[in-house]
């Protein structure tokens, strides 16, 4: 990763615990730039994000003040089985 542009994207960010591990482990291994991309997170967590050092870029597109949870601005937000998994990335299960 070394001296690229790391584009890291999640389903949302509720308190973006998850994605700041993401990002911290990235950082160790000296990308030129960070980017976190989410279509849907709470204000709060994504204002938090714009103003991390370690964070070049945040592209968020849904940022409400009454957020709650992340599955609750999808349609359908069914965990994805380990066999489609495989079958997206073409590989046996």
């Amino acid at each position: 990763m070394s001296g690229k542009t790391v584009v890291i994207v999640d389903d949302g960010l509720a308190t973006g615990s998850t994605m700041r591990a993401a990002v911290n482990a990235l950082r160790n291994m000296e990308p030129r730039a960070v980017i976190v991309a989410v279509p849907v997170a709470a204000k709060a967590t994504c204002d938090e994000f714009r103003r991390d050092p370690a964070v070049d870029q945040i592209v968020c597109l849904s940022a409400p003040e009454a957020f709650q949870a992340v599955g609750l601005w999808y349609e359908d937000f069914d965990q994805t089985t380990d066999d489609q998994v495989h079958e997206l990335l073409g590989t046996p299960a």
